[in-house]
């Protein structure tokens, strides 16, 4: 662009000075002619930076999934093929699923058995809660029954003392009593017994048996639970839509579930455009302002962004954490860069872009739209550029 402007600036000064001599050439004139695009360019230039800053740094950046199975065993299938896009729920590689499905059949034919026991023992604490209540019954009615031979106890004998009443009545009220005394004693004891064994419960109010056998079967259903979940994992589905790059993972490979040995690395499609611009340069830019990006894999081609936002951090501004002081040392700090993620937008917006493309790229604030031409002009200059390749063999 900056050769363009000088073309025109000389052709102007052509026509002035030479062709129809409207100024005289002397030396003052050539000074004024020298020196004006320079110093022009010059601030134009520097103008550019602050309204429309540009960016040789722009790169292509996707997240990288690393694919661990939750479960350990021999691959049995890969139905998946390197480099080749395939979509969320895919299936990526199977695990051999023997081994889980047995154990998972041994442990749902054991939960008959354990809801057998539960019933037993809920059967068991019904029938103790039956006892009780009989013997507490019982007991009452037996109390009552005592205390009327009492009274007819003590009246025989008031009579038998004054002659009114036989000796015989007596004796049989009085052993009539104590026998009611001696079955309400093995009553209250039976219903002693039975309360004892009530006792021993959870707070929830069931019996330690029951509790047990409850806390048995709930465990058997959480490791049945368990052993479905991990049957299921051995299927190992794509997270999301992406790609599978070198794949390695071949049929009869041994899968560990172990977070530092993944099997295979997966590639999102859902991508990061950055630009990379120096930490004065981004005074005037803010999400939402207009950008245009121009990549090597795509010559002669700008592709319309718009802004996201600014990753306000640099690795420059980070501590370790450790237990030691940060060292100063002698050797100066590398320039923090500051990062501006960019979204491709309107027919752009779903235009593929290579992981680790790079390329130039510049912003066009809400300040100085007169001279975005300018910019704009030195983009696509660039870009056409990118059609050379420099290498002589």
């Amino acid at each position: 662009m900056e050769i363009i402007l000088l073309l025109i600036y000389s052709f102007f000064v052509w026509l002035i000075f030479f062709k129809f001599k409207w100024l005289p050439w002397n030396f003052v004139s050539q000074i004024i002619v020298f020196s004006l695009p320079i110093f022009g360019l010059t601030a134009l230039i520097l103008i550019l930076n602050v309204v429309a800053p540009s960016s040789s740094d722009v790169r292509v950046v996707n997240y990288v999934v690393q694919i661990v199975p939750r479960v350990t065993g021999r691959v049995i299938e890969v139905p998946v093929e390197a480099n080749r896009p395939i979509r969320k729920g895919q299936v990526l590689f199977r695990i051999d699923p023997v081994p889980y499905r047995q154990e998972l059949a041994a442990l749902e034919a054991k939960v008959p058995e354990l809801t057998a026991k539960l019933d037993s023992a809920q059967a068991y604490q019904r029938e103790l809660g039956e006892q009780l209540r009989s013997a507490r019954a019982g007991s009452e009615a037996l109390a009552s029954r005592l205390q009327l031979a009492e009274r007819r106890e003590r009246q025989t004998r008031e009579l038998a003392q004054t002659g009114a009443g036989s000796r015989f009545d007596y004796e049989q009220a009085q052993t009539e009593a104590a026998s009611l005394r001696s079955d309400l004693v093995n009553t209250r004891a039976q219903m002693a017994q039975v309360q004892q064994k009530l006792s021993a419960k959870t707070e929830d109010g069931q019996l330690s048996e029951v509790a047990q056998a409850h806390a048995s079967l709930e465990q058997l259903k959480a490791q049945v639970v368990q052993a479905r979940w991990q049957l299921d994992q051995t299927t190992v589905r794509a997270p999301t839509d992406g790609t599978v790059i070198n794949l390695q993972l071949r049929e009869g490979s041994y899968a560990a579930s172990l977070p530092l040995t993944p099997v295979m690395s997966f590639v999102e499609r859902e991508q990061w455009v950055m630009a990379m611009y120096s930490q004065n340069e981004l005074a005037n830019v803010a999400p939402g302002n207009e950008a245009e990006i121009a990549l090597k894999v795509y010559p002669n081609r700008i592709i319309k962004c718009k802004v996201d936002s600014v990753v306000w951090a640099s690795a420059t501004g980070q501590l370790p954490i450790s237990g030691m002081i940060p060292q100063s040392g002698t050797t100066p700090l590398p320039p923090g860069r500051i990062a501006v993620r960019l979204r491709p937008t309107g027919k752009d917006e779903h235009t593929f872009i290579a992981m680790g493309a790079q390329g130039q790229g510049a912003i066009y604030t809400e300040r100085g739209a007169l001279i975005h031409i300018v910019r704009k002009v030195i983009l696509r200059v660039g870009t056409k550029l990118d059609w050379l390749v420099l290498k002589l063999h």
